[in-house]
């Protein structure tokens, strides 16, 4: 159980009610975004990772951009239960979001990717999702004098490869944040920024439904990784998730805790886009999953009543941060 306090282990477990403890025990705000010291922010940079980020001259197909499957119209992924990639062949899994991944441990659904600049790098050359050359990709750029200079101008002469591209896009992505929520205003001291209804489910969720033992902290992940008995669903049968990368058995099925903040944007939900919307997502969890198969303990049914069902949806609404605005770029 990574990250988890007590004091949320406590709630989880039902010793404690969070009306019982003062506030700032109970709640973390949303820290200032950290850039890596080898990838300081920096305006321009983020700009140019934003047009990046547009581009589908990325892609082989030069029709395929990070935001055809991270949309910030559909919540920074791209509404489908698993993503479309080359070729117009569906994958094994559902497309994460964007939002607040520059808070998370690891990247993708299975961690194999450790910093955002890592990943930005795996899917422009991964076959089956952009199925681009980076030798080809760098040299379309170098022929567009905007790209070049803006390039010169962030990183200096003769700067433009493939890690520099990672590095920009990465930095536009740790701009992707979720704050401001009516959970934020609450602990605020705004006590009417949430309904009753979503108070009552804050205390469900930390409480009898013991969704904080995996989502905790500021944004709602433990970026730990857990077989929460989600079936196979689409092209794979199987999927063993994190035990590609580690080899553990105990990591057979497991994937990585997504963050909760503007979770009502990004449906479907689950690693593999397997339930449709958030009722679907509790009534998941509150039979004890449905694949039982190397299952984590930590799911178990939970007798939920219909009101603490809703109750729960509504405190998942107050999680909704605040409009991230963003105009589309003018590509080189």
């Amino acid at each position: 159980m990574k990250h988890i306090s007590i004091l949320a282990l406590a709630c989880v477990i039902g010793f404690f009610s969070i009306e019982g403890f003062a506030e700032d025990s109970v709640y973390d705000p949303v820290p200032a975004m950290q850039h890596p010291s080898d990838n300081a922010w920096s305006k321009d940079k983020e700009e140019l990772g934003k047009m990046l980020y547009f581009d589908p001259r990325l892609s082989g197909s030069n029709w395929i951009s990070c935001a055809t499957c991270h949309n910030p119209g559909l919540g920074w992924s791209d509404g489908l239960p698993r993503t479309i990639g080359a070729g117009q062949k569906e994958l094994g899994r559902h497309s994460p979001t964007i939002i607040n991944s520059g808070y998370f441990e690891n990247q993708m659904w299975d961690g194999r990717k450790k910093s955002l600049e890592d990943q930005a790098k795996g899917p422009i050359a991964a076959s089956v999702e952009m199925n681009q050359d980076y030798d080809e990709l760098i040299r379309e750029l170098k022929v567009l004098p905007g790209y070049v200079s803006r390039f010169n101008k962030v990183f200096g002469k003769n700067a433009l490869n493939i890690d520099n591209i990672a590095k920009a896009i990465a930095t536009f992505e740790r701009s992707v944040v979720s704050i401001n929520a009516p959970y934020d205003k609450y602990w605020a001291g705004d006590r009417g920024a949430m309904s009753t209804s979503a108070v009552n489910g804050m205390n469900v969720f930390f409480g009898k439904a013991k969704c904080g033992i995996c989502h905790n902290g500021p944004v709602f992940t433990d970026s730990g990784f857990h077989n929460i008995g989600v079936k196979p669903a689409g092209p794979l049968k199987v999927d063993l998730g994190r035990y590609n990368e580690s080899k553990d058995d105990f990591d057979k099925g497991a994937f990585k805790t997504p963050g909760l903040r503007d979770i009502t944007k990004s449906p479907p939900y689950m690693h593999n886009g397997t339930e449709a919307n958030l009722k679907d997502v509790i009534e998941f969890y509150d039979r004890g999953g449905d694949a039982k198969e190397n299952l984590s303990p930590f799911i178990t049914p939970l007798g939920l009543t219909g009101q603490e069902k809703k109750d729960l949806v509504e405190f998942l609404k107050a999680l909704d941060g605040e409009p991230i605005l963003v105009t589309l770029p003018i590509l080189p």
